[in-house]
């Protein structure tokens, strides 16, 4: 009898550790889900197109209309689709400084990034109060953000990690009007010396630039570059579109 009750015991125990074993199985599966869901660029990705959308009304009317993108790979194929929330006041009386969430979802409809971008200056003469833009993936965990830095020359933002860290610099050309021809925002090491990559306004055609805000943009970065800091480098580049190129003539 005692060594019956001994080997129940036992088994009791057995049941115990497995049941706790196949638990902490379960959350390490949950862990490594949400963590796949924060990396949605795959990680093999170094070059990512973005392609405005021209909108009718826009280019018939000359109205302001929300953006919407292609996000697309080097091979031209889309894999996500971009879609600029505000309101109309925002869009006459702020166009380009105005607040705005984009919505970035993929070919399934599923959102997989949010931008958020507040109201606020993008003037020199106000340098404690200049753009600062915020990157979710998946919507709701911060991925990082976009700052604008104070230079009375240049176009400067730094990229920061989901702690604020600065991770790299952003660097623009003194004049973002380029006529005929693409322009390169390159994108730095702390440093400001090293050039790991950039953020390029591709020339669209006279037509193009000077009736529609359309833009064509591509982003190059290193293909072992933090699949965080590429969602980032996304928002960084819808900021560098609205902050430059949304008026009509920026584009000549």
């Amino acid at each position: 009898l005692e060594v019956t009750n001994v080997c129940n015991s036992l088994n009791t125990y057995e049941a115990r550790f497995i049941n706790f074993k196949i638990s902490r199985l379960w959350r390490a599966v949950a862990w490594c889900s949400q963590k796949v869901a924060v990396c949605f660029v795959p990680a093999a990705l170094d070059r990512i197109i973005i392609h405005q959308q021209v909108e009718l009304l826009e280019a018939i009317l000359g109205t302001e209309t929300s953006s919407k993108y292609e996000i697309k790979n080097p091979l031209g194929q889309r894999v996500y689709f971009a879609v600029e929330e505000n309101g109309c006041f925002d869009r006459k009386l702020c166009s380009p400084i105005r607040a705005f969430t984009i919505r970035i979802a993929d070919n399934a409809g599923r959102e997989v990034i949010r931008v958020i971008r507040p109201l606020r200056c993008n003037s020199c003469c106000f340098p404690c109060f200049l753009q600062q833009l915020e990157v979710q993936s998946p919507p709701g965990t911060v991925a990082g953000y976009v700052v604008q830095n104070w230079d009375p020359f240049l176009p400067k933002f730094t990229i920061q990690n989901e702690s604020k860290e600065d991770v790299l610099k952003i660097i623009g050309p003194y004049a973002t009007c380029g006529c005929f021809e693409d322009v390169d925002f390159e994108v730095k090491a702390l440093n400001e010396m090293t050039t790991i990559g950039k953020i390029s306004k591709y020339w669209s055609g006279f037509v193009n630039n000077v009736f529609t805000n359309t833009a064509n943009f591509g982003i190059q970065v290193p293909v072992d570059l933090d699949v965080r800091i590429k969602a980032v480098m996304i928002g960084a580049c819808f900021l560098i579109d609205l902050m430059f190129f949304e008026n009509s003539l920026d584009g000549l």
